[in-house]
């Protein structure tokens, strides 16, 4: 009985982290935030004057977000949480990884009300992700403040929202690019915090 207790809460697992990201991403309104802040600081309040195109670029640069927390996520679920002290995290195996990330996947779908083709578009932007930083990661190294992030989120969000302030816009995007993933590695790490016990 408690051995298919644990296995179902195992299988929730995913749910439970699909739940949660977009729950926090939603409550901490980092992009709106994010978005805000940028005009502010660049006086570049023509972004905000026609409320639909507004809104428009709000739910853009949320997706990519969401990918951008989804990737962070997975990268903690396959390699298990950071902890502190003499404890060590476990990483899951491949074939457990893909698992979670199917699930997770699915639970997305779910939660979004998404169409098969909305899936397949976030699976296959979420894999576009995942190629750029693996062919990124050696080069991943602690950045200055005035230096802009090495990250698909930071590129796409940039253009998306200020092409003819492209550099200002990246800098801009790399500050939320950091809330972002500090957010998604806790979220999953607390999600997942089952495997350590």
């Amino acid at each position: 009985m408690a051995t298919s207790h644990a296995k179902q809460t195992a299988s929730d697992r995913p749910a439970e982290l699909a739940l949660s990201l977009t729950e926090a991403l939603q409550r901490e309104r980092v992009v709106p935030r994010f978005v805000d802040s940028y005009v502010v600081e660049n006086g570049r309040q023509a972004l905000q004057v026609h409320a639909g195109l507004y809104r428009d670029l709000l739910a853009l640069i949320q997706r990519e977000a969401l990918l951008a927390m989804t990737v962070r996520a997975l990268e903690v679920v396959a390699t298990g949480p950071e902890t502190g002290g003499r404890t060590k995290s476990r990483s899951l195996t491949r074939k457990n990884a893909a698992v979670f990330r199917r699930k997770l996947l699915a639970a997305f779908t779910h939660q979004q009300k998404w169409t098969a083709g909305d899936a397949l578009d976030f699976q296959k932007d979420l894999q576009i992700y995942e190629e750029l930083l693996a062919r990124s990661s050696p080069l991943r190294r602690i950045r200055k403040p005035f230096e802009a992030a090495s990250h698909p989120f930071v590129d796409r969000c940039a253009f998306v929202l200020d092409s003819s302030f492209l550099e200002k816009a990246r800098l801009a995007a790399s500050r939320a690019l950091f809330e972002l993933e500090e957010l998604a590695a806790a979220l999953a790490a607390q999600v997942l915090v089952y495997r350590s016990r």
